[in-house]
């Protein structure tokens, strides 16, 4: 158990959270949510010691592990990726390289050999001999090939690292795991096995995430920093957002009578309660529920953009043909080939692939911003496509000293600076904020401008190349919703599960091999085993 009594944290005026009292319990997973900025990743530190409150104290009961997912992937680049997974349990680890010294010596004494007894024996009851193939077996279930277990940390790549080092966080069965975006850079295999992994985990967990889906399936309870106070409340995401959202709109709701409030709100616990199946920590969860009281549901402060696409003219029959497509990367790689699909009107095309270069490299195609290797595509005459690029895509945008009031008026067929400051004021840029220049904004900025740039073009279709990334949860919800309303026809890929499955109603999966091109929703794809094998095979080829 990890107990915090009274712990605050201020930086000069401003004050992230202050007097926080929670105690994390085993068998319970926390979800730390929270506006950009508000300390979500800060608390988490705190937890762990990295940094000290202002006031207060964090405390561990006595003989129990922590374990925390670090995030500076070069730390380890001089060591074997199996080794850097042991290093995960320092005491286990500390042991091994006790051993290996006492072993290697020359003049082994009595001594030495009372000391290797007494470490052999702390070895065994800490499993030790069962290391490797618990490491091995962490790091397969992540994606990483055992062909690669013997590698060092320096040849894999950014996303390799990654997932090396949450295998690291997750080897030994801490007692207390502290993950920060553990879904981070993780493929749809690899952020179920972890799905799967923290509903089996007994002990205690405490996560951020931006993750809906992820947040949904394996928290039991919801941390959240706002008013900069830190509330504990019962349940996983999607309860913790129906439910503030609906005490938001009671409290503005002055003339509803009390009582009705009250049964209204029993009836929302009554139902998520009963809903709580589908979630696979269930059964645990249904519990916690049945004890929630009125007064635990609060509203929220956070602020959500209006994000809404409104196409200036209806897209006609004829979407987009691409016929025997293929491309192969600078590096020599080939990412797709003989890629042959037709768009109709209603379609909302989920695209993904194992290299995430693939997805990118297509919709640049399409946008005349690279050239096929062959094949040919042809885009309706009454369709006017506007482009979401991904990090890299996007930057060149920002390479400006324009403010944001400047910035955004280049996009804009209305150019009279109120109906512009008025725009920027829904995406959340309001006053001063709108005349900051293009060239410091952060990434969630970043993002939250470019969808005002497609929004203002006035697009009958929609490609969007990884349009969650830097955002918020309360922004995420609010482009999600943006995306399920648009009437138009839509080409994206997102690693955010929800995401896909509200608004994607066809799958295609690309590889050099070939593709796979269904009309079905993304968790349907996901489970449906004639899809698995269909999956495998694909893959299996590229083998």
């Amino acid at each position: 158990m990890i107990t915090v009594q009274n712990v605050s944290l201020r930086y000069g005026k401003r004050t992230l959270f202050e007097d926080v009292n929670i105690k994390f319990t085993p068998g319970n997973c926390y979800g730390v949510i929270g506006a950009n900025g508000a300390g979500k990743s800060t608390f988490l530190k705190i937890l762990s010691g990295e940094i000290d409150a202002q006031t207060g104290t964090v405390s561990i009961s006595p003989g129990e592990r922590l374990s925390v997912l670090k995030q500076n992937q070069f730390a380890f680049d001089e060591f074997p990726v199996l080794q850097t997974v042991i290093m995960g349990n320092e005491r286990l680890y500390a042991i091994m390289q006790e051993k290996d010294a006492l072993y290697a010596k020359t003049d082994f004494t009595d001594a030495d050999g009372e000391r290797a007894a007494e470490l052999e024996a702390e070895f065994a009851e800490m499993n030790g001999w069962d290391a490797e193939s618990d490491a091995a077996s962490l790091l397969s279930g992540l994606g990483i090939q055992e062909d690669m277990h013997y590698s060092l940390m320096a040849d894999l790549n950014g996303s390799e690292k990654v997932r090396v080092l949450l295998a690291q966080a997750l080897f030994g069965n801490p007692d207390i795991l502290l993950l920060d975006e553990p879904t981070n850079n993780l493929d749809v295999e690899s952020s179920i096995w972890l799905e799967n992994f923290l509903a089996n985990f007994r002990n205690t967990v405490i996560v951020v995430s931006h993750d809906r889906h992820f947040l949904d399936q394996v928290c039991t309870h919801i941390v959240d920093i706002d008013f900069g106070k830190v509330r504990f409340y019962t349940g996983n995401y999607s309860f913790w957002y129906e439910s503030s959202q609906l005490a938001l709109k009671q409290r503005q709701d002055q003339n509803k009578r009390v009582e009705d409030k009250r049964k209204e709100l029993e009836e929302f616990i009554r139902r998520f309660s009963a809903n709580a199946s589908k979630s696979k920590q269930a059964t645990s969860r249904q519990k916690l529920l049945e004890k929630l009281t009125i007064d635990d549901i609060q509203p929220s402060s956070r602020k959500y953009p209006y994000v809404n696409f409104k196409p200036e003219r209806d897209p006609g029959d004829q979407i987009l043909m691409v016929e025997n497509l293929s491309y192969t990367g600078e590096d020599g790689v080939k990412l797709f080939d003989n890629l042959s699909f037709s768009m109709q009107k209603g379609d909302k095309i989920f695209f993904f692939s194992r290299d995430g270069l693939a997805v990118t490299a297509l919709f640049d195609i399409l946008m005349g911003d690279r050239k096929a290797d062959s094949g040919t595509f042809k885009w309706g005459v009454t369709i006017t496509p506007s482009y979401f690029p991904n990090d890299t895509g996007r930057d060149k945008f920002f390479q400006t000293d324009l403010n944001l009031v400047d910035w955004l008026r280049q996009y804009s067929a209305e150019k009279d600076e109120s109906f512009i400051r008025g725009f920027l004021g829904r995406m959340l840029f309001s006053g001063e904020e709108s005349l900051k220049k293009a060239t410091v904004l952060s990434g969630g900025e970043k993002v939250r401008c470019m969808l005002s740039k497609v929004m203002l073009s006035g697009a009958n279709l929609l490609v969007m190349d990884e349009p969650t990334n830097h955002l918020d949860l309360e922004s995420i919800t609010s482009l999600n919703n943006g995306m399920i309303d648009f009437k138009g026809p839509i080409l994206f890929t997102s690693h955010d599960h929800q995401f896909v499955q509200t608004v994607a109603n066809r799958i295609i999966e690309i590889s050099p091999a070939g593709h796979l091109d269904k009309l079905m929703s993304y968790d349907d794809y996901l489970t449906d085993e004639r899809v698995k094998a269909q999956r495998e095979a694909l893959y299996q080829a590229v083998a």
